[in-house]
Parts: C-alpha cells; structure tokens; sequence
C-alpha cells in the first residue's frame, strides 16, 4: 500500500494563498486517481478535488481558486490554493487509488484561514 504525507499546511490571511504536497513512497504513474477531501472542525470530511486519466474535477466552491496537480517525476500530487477565505480552513487530507488494491490516505495537514 502505497504511504501518503501531506506538508505545506498553515496559518494564512484571509484572501491569501498555500501550496499543499502530498509526498508518496513509490511511484504514482500508475495511480490514475488520486485528490483530496477536507475535514472541518466538527464537519465531516468533504471531498475538495480529484484527478483521474488527466482531467481533474473540483468541488463548485474551490472551482477557479484552487488547482490540483500531479507530478509523476516527484512522485507528489499538489493542491495550490489561492483567494482562501475563512471557511477553508480544515484538515486536508491527500488520496491515492493504486491498482488493485484499498485507497490510501495521508494523516492530513491543517490549514487555517484567518479573516
């Protein structure tokens, strides 16, 4: 199974910007799927952007303000967040969907937007 760490999380001003990484023990040229959900405090966790077979989709409210991307030569899948306001903040988590075999997750990363 494939290990997962998020990094790049933080405190930010509201209108401001993060890059998050997620970092994987091996390979992922062969990993179609993979994106992030987030979890807000007392929320449950929401499925934020997921990138398959080249395309990636976003939840409407992120759409135009955040962009995942995946660098198979890194091994790291991105998510650039840009204009975060308040009700970003959560813990976001990374996802991998190796072949033939259960989805993977990191242990997630905090990031806050203050107002």
């Amino acid at each position: 199974q494939v290990q997962l760490v998020e990094s790049g999380g933080g405190l930010v001003q509201f209108g401001g910007s993060l890059r998050l990484s997620c970092a994987a023990s091996q390979s992922i040229v062969s990993i179609d799927n993979m994106g992030w959900y987030r979890q807000a405090p007392g929320k449950q966790r929401e499925w934020v952007a997921t990138t398959i077979g080249g395309s990636t989709t976003y939840k409407d409210s992120v759409k135009g303000r955040f962009t995942c991307s995946k660098d198979n030569a890194k091994n790291t899948l991105y998510l650039q967040m840009n204009s975060l306001k308040p009700e970003d903040t959560a813990v976001y988590y990374c996802f991998a969907d190796p072949p033939r075999t259960f989805r993977s997750w990191g242990q997630g990363t905090q990031v806050t937007v203050s107002s």
